[in-house]
């Protein structure tokens, strides 16, 4: 699986086997969930377009099946005939064709770091065009599309290729803004409501999948679960570290698909596709970040060029991750918490140290480092004051920080 060259959603387990207190080294006996071995972001290098039509059959099996709808796309029930299938046929025409123009090919090359004009590595993925500003054309699409790359180019649905700047990105939500010059472009995608999707809805996924053309391309299914929440890793250990709410879809979503878009029969963009199940007997799992959800960060990396989150300066592994922390000397009832293995900024200045076993935030509970990350992006604002509950050689004790700015890596 380590075909594309992409680690946001890895699901590598992790290679951090073991560790020490002291001078005293710890063997890795967490009981952690198995991490499955088949979530791939829908995205990959153009060189290796061949040997994953080869691995994986892309494109071999049917277009996925979709319920019956009426006009305004409620389900309906089977057995209505050939004059609901035509309804539904031709409604996802007519989104395909309102939706098709907006959505681009995105191609990155020179890899940040290597020389201009050398043979370096190339990658493939989609965009959706959504706002005019100016003579400009904003885009929208992966951060895992873009990341890395020196050079960015755009191909429209015409064919007609134009230089890309990226106006922002965040690595966390996995988005990101690109901007184009816009003469000629006509029609600019319009955002729907994903607050509103149903299960069992049809819908469309339109993008540019191995770079078959420029033209994108479409596939249809349905809502198969309009919130599914899964977990990602962000780092290059493979440990879960966040968790995102998307969109689970059995439109096909193939390798390209990144950053194109998922549509419903209005003809509006409702998700960001993003990554896809490609694993032995498993069909038809796509996801797709809700528009919903796109909007506010699209909106700030267009204003702020980022996204701007507190830190609080600590490396950490959940403590229920590893055996033999005798020498931890924590009570016999704490059973959870977060281990500090490094400290800087503020955690350094609130006197925080390695080894200290962190297990209240405020008035808030954390039992893992993913606990401790939610808590404080969902709570806690840049110059916020957090107390922080810990133990350290067995004794309980509290510190107060000031939370910093997370400055770009």
């Amino acid at each position: 699986m380590g075909l594309f060259d992409d680690d946001f959603y890895s699901t590598k387990v992790s290679r951090r086997n073991e560790w020490s207190v002291k001078g005293k080294k710890f063997q890795n006996g967490y009981r952690r969930r198995q991490a499955p071995s088949w979530f791939l972001p829908a995205f990959g290098g153009a060189a290796i377009m061949l040997i994953v039509l080869a691995l994986f059959r892309l494109g071999s099996g049917p277009e996925s099946a979709a319920v019956p709808v009426t006009a305004n796309g409620a389900a309906v029930a089977s057995g209505n005939g050939s004059d609901t299938q035509k309804l539904s046929s031709d409604s996802v025409v007519k989104a395909a064709e309102r939706v098709g123009p907006t959505v681009i090919s995105i191609i990155g090359s020179q890899k940040e770091g290597e020389k201009a004009g050398a043979r370096g590595s190339m990658g493939l993925g989609s965009g959706v065009m959504f706002q005019r500003s100016g003579d400009k054309v904003r885009i929208v699409t992966n951060n895992h599309v873009v990341e890395g790359f020196a050079q960015l180019d755009v191909v429209t649905a015409s064919g007609e290729r134009k230089k890309a700047s990226l106006l922002g990105r965040d690595q966390m939500t996995d988005l990101a803004v690109l901007e184009i010059e816009g003469s000629g472009i006509k029609s600019v995608a319009e955002f729907g409501d994903s607050d509103t999707l149903r299960a069992g809805e049809t819908v469309i996924a339109v993008g540019n999948p191995l770079g078959l053309g420029y033209a994108p391309t479409v596939t249809r299914g349905i809502i198969s679960w309009p919130k599914r929440t899964i977990p990602v890793s962000l780092g290059v250990q493979g440990d879960y570290d966040w968790e995102m709410d998307v969109i689970q879809t059995d439109a096909a979503i193939n390798q390209g698909n990144s950053g194109g878009a998922l549509v419903n029969l209005e003809g509006k963009i409702v998700g960001i596709n993003t990554l896809k199940v490609a694993d032995m007997g498993v069909e038809g799992l796509g996801f797709a970040i809700p528009i919903n959800s796109v909007k506010p960060i699209i909106e700030t990396l267009i204003k702020d060029h980022k996204i701007k989150r507190p830190y609080m300066g600590v490396v950490t592994q959940d403590l229920q991750s590893f055996t033999g922390t005798e020498v931890l000397k924590l009570p016999a009832d704490v059973k959870a918490g977060i281990i500090v293995l490094d400290v800087t900024g503020p955690a350094k200045d609130a006197g925080l140290k390695t080894n200290d076993v962190i297990v209240q935030l405020d008035t808030k509970t954390v039992d893992s480092t993913l606990a401790l990350r939610k808590y404080i992006y969902s709570q806690k604002k840049i110059g916020d004051k957090i107390t922080i509950t810990y133990y350290r050689g067995g004794k309980k004790a509290t510190t107060t920080m000031t939370m910093a700015e997370l400055k770009d890596r």
